[in-house]
């Protein structure tokens, strides 16, 4: 593991529910970041298609048996990736080519003929080397989201080793369920990938206080979405037909260290990939103080445990 590692966010528009188009413009910009430089590089929850923001902004939305609903879902489905489909595995070969690591958060698609029509909410893992090296669905979808994703499990609750170091991640609210960030943290994390729809005010706090409690540096992600990005489907309210360009998703990416602080401070409303460089000798030098699995653990006092059992 070097001392110095390279990392990169993309905030960027996914072209939503069109997963060649996603593939596409993924590969461009993960190739533009591995050319400035970065080992490391992640993106928003569920960038592959994009986010289900129509469970926000759509009234209708969480009808019982409302048609359209059914066909968004549905173009959400044939739309989102598998772990060992096509797109995934061209994703893999692309990491191995720049030898960087890469951190995804998909819509996931269970393969075909398996007999699991669910999606989930996912974060895969690749290494350097194109293997994946970890694979975490969502624990509990939020409030309406649970119309979209089903329950995930604890198989991929955990830090990975990779070419940059031990790398992890959570998705949106996990990191206000402390037993998540426990398993994170006791699996010895150094870089955290915090992956958000959009990261505004209260998730920063969440992405800051995740750093400052692990001693990890931490890269808070977020996507950028438009209201003429919701589904053509949906019958969209007055507001919303009146001003298709504005944000929905406003990014709000950022980077941040082990103390707490901005490495990278966060960016609102555009297209962009933030860079910054990592020293991992900060993990040792903020873990004097404070290290929640180490010297500021009192396992004479509490126990932990963590089912990691793949549940299909």
């Amino acid at each position: 593991m070097s001392e110095f590692v390279s990392v990169a966010i993309i905030q960027a528009r996914p072209p939503y529910y069109d997963l060649p188009k996603c593939v596409d413009k993924a590969r461009s910009l993960i190739r533009e970041a591995a050319a400035n430089g970065a080992r490391l590089i992640t993106m928003g929850e569920t960038w592959f298609p994009g986010y289900p923001a129509w469970l926000d902004y759509v009234p209708q939305a969480a009808l019982w048996d409302h048609a359209p609903t059914k066909q968004v879902y549905a173009r959400l489905y044939q739309n989102s990736p598998a772990v060992d489909g096509q797109e995934m595995s061209e994703l893999r070969r692309l990491a191995r080519e720049l030898d960087v690591v890469l951190l995804l958060g998909i819509n996931e698609r269970v393969a075909r003929g398996r007999g699991n029509r669910s999606l989930y909410n996912s974060i895969i893992t690749i290494d350097a080397s194109g293997e994946i090296v970890n694979h975490h669905r969502k624990l509990r979808p939020t409030f309406s989201e649970q119309m979209v994703w089903a329950q995930g499990d604890g198989a991929g609750l955990s830090a990975a080793d990779t070419a940059v170091g031990r790398v992890g991640g959570l998705i949106c609210w996990e990191h206000w369920m402390p037993h998540a960030r426990q398993a994170l943290h006791i699996s010895n994390e150094t870089i955290h990938a915090a992956l958000w729809p959009a990261v505004k005010e209260s998730h920063q706090v969440a992405s800051r206080h995740y750093a400052f409690e692990g001693r990890c540096f931490v890269l808070a992600a977020g996507s950028i979405m438009l209201a003429a990005d919701l589904p053509n489907e949906f019958e969209l309210p007055e507001a919303l037909r009146a001003d298709p360009d504005q944000l929905l998703l406003h990014g709000g990416s950022a980077i941040i260290d082990p103390d707490g602080e901005y490495l990278a401070e966060p960016v609102y409303g555009e297209e962009t990939i933030l860079y910054a460089e990592l020293n991992l000798e900060r993990i040792i030098e903020e873990q004097m103080t404070l290290d929640v699995t180490g010297h500021y653990a009192r396992d004479d006092v509490f126990s932990f445990e963590v089912n990691r059992r793949r549940l299909e």
